[in-house]
């Protein structure tokens, strides 16, 4: 199945990406957006092949700064990463000769996809996410912090307090600090027990930092009534970064009903944040360790709306 070096157009300049048609004629498409930090477009392993097996064509690109591609993704918001799908998807209907295309992502990429098929209804016709929070990005890492604390072994009384730095530094940031400030206060807090958790990376930096700031409002239950397109939503059960009861809580409570009988949630057993085994074995690709379960469900959601 041929794959094609292309390039995506964006704010942050051309972004280097591939193709990957299938063998005859494409019956839909799909755009691939990662999740958070650094990611270029060699990162979804054999998903692409998989899909084009079934008929289904995909273009995954670059993030800004990463892979040869112009731009810094930390000075990015989630509207400029949604514009960027857009964008790709544009690229994909037009270079591939889909009509029906939709977007998939995972983690952070699972925010973006929703929030670009908020955006433009009407150039989306499906949407996939995988391990992708139902909840804003504060109360996301905060689920986060609060478990590798106590997986590491701290007190409560660590927890509280790292928990309690976290929700200052959110707030500060909130109200408009200097990143670099924040970061200045953040550093006399090294020696705490909880600090390795609670300020290593993504809050390590003032870039990281400023990224963190500019997306604090984003309000995925607020956007979820307005998804006009069908989604299928899969978490791992084992996902200690997400907040998988309280994201199944807001979907059932804010998805519409236009799509229902189209739509799907899975929660899939003996798998983390990205659907692997916790932690993933060494003997085998991470490809190869995708829940049984997962692969079967994407082709039956593919298989009704595309």
């Amino acid at each position: 199945m041929p794959e094609t070096e292309t390039v995506v157009d964006t704010a942050a300049g051309p972004l280097n990406a591939i193709l990957r048609t299938p063998e005859g004629p494409a019956r839909g498409g799909l755009v691939l957006a990662d999740g958070s930090g650094p990611a270029t477009r060699d990162a979804w392993q054999g998903v692409p092949g998989w899909l084009a097996e079934r008929g289904i064509a995909t273009l995954r690109h670059d993030k800004p700064g990463c892979g040869g591609s112009p731009g810094d993704w930390r000075g990015q918001s989630f509207a400029d990463r949604a514009a960027e799908a857009l964008a790709a998807l544009a690229v994909l209907r037009k270079q591939a000769g889909v009509e029906r295309a939709g977007l998939i992502g995972y983690s952070q990429g699972g925010w973006v996809v929703l929030l670009a098929a908020v955006t433009a209804p009407e150039q989306v016709d499906y949407v996939v996410t995988l391990g992708g929070p139902f909840v804003g990005i504060e109360e996301q890492e905060r689920t986060l912090l609060g478990r590798v604390m106590r997986r590491r072994g701290l007190g409560e009384d660590s927890v509280a307090a790292g928990l309690a730095w976290a929700d200052e530094r959110a707030a500060r940031l909130a109200a408009g600090e200097d990143p670099a400030g924040v970061l200045a206060e953040q550093g006399r807090l090294a020696g705490r027990d909880w600090a390795a958790v609670v300020c290593d990376r993504p809050y390590a930096t003032a870039e990281e930092l400023g990224f963190f700031a500019r997306n604090l409002s984003f309000d995925p239950p607020g956007l979820l009534p307005f998804l006009a397109c069908p989604i299928m939503a899969f978490f791992g059960a084992d996902d200690e970064h997400v907040p998988v009861e309280r994201s199944l809580a807001v979907l059932g409570e804010r998805l519409p009903a236009r799509h229902r009988g189209s739509n799907g949630v899975a929660v899939l057993p003996g798998v983390g944040h990205m659907l692997y085994p916790v932690p993933p074995r060494a003997d085998a690709p991470p490809f190869e360790q995708l829940s049984p379960g997962f692969l079967p469900l994407l082709g039956a959601f593919i298989d009704r709306v595309a």
